[in-house]
């Protein structure tokens, strides 16, 4: 029972270090007499537990589940198409630091906005969309989302 306690605690203690350094580099490091462990990994692995990769000039992504705010439905006509990209523009014009994504997905057009891996970050930026007055019907929505690696 002293041993689970004491290596209860431990594990506690050390995780704490390995979050502030990374799961990855903590398992990497060498110890005198232990060994080393070396991790072959796919890159996107890295990057869905937060481990940063050096730029390389290529905007890779991967995708994942997530949420992104509606700003526009519409049907099936060429009108609605026009409204879903005068949307996006709208969008654009308010916060550029966005991705905003128009497409249509049959029966209707849409313009969904951002890449939010928790529910509460679209909250506070529909919030935001919605504080501008021109973008009254938005919505949240779960939908594949865009991380860059």
């Amino acid at each position: 029972m002293r041993k689970l306690a004491l290596l209860t605690l431990l594990l506690v203690l050390t995780g704490a270090g390995i979050q502030a350094q990374g799961i990855v580099k903590s398992l990497e490091r060498t110890v005198p007499g232990q060994g080393k462990v070396t991790i072959h990994q796919d890159p996107r692995i890295g990057a869905l537990i937060g481990v940063e990769r050096p730029a390389t000039g290529e905007h890779k992504v991967i995708k994942t589940s997530g949420y992104r705010i509606q700003a526009y439905a519409g049907n099936n006509t060429r009108q609605a198409k026009n409204d879903a990209y005068h949307v996006a523009s709208r969008v654009k014009e308010y916060f550029p630091e966005l991705p905003i994504y128009t497409s249509f997905t049959p029966p209707r057009w849409l313009c969904r906005v951002g890449d939010f891996r928790s529910i509460e970050e679209a909250d506070a930026m529909m919030r935001r969309l919605k504080a501008t007055g021109v973008f009254k019907e938005v919505s949240i929505v779960r939908d594949q989302i865009n991380i860059p690696l």
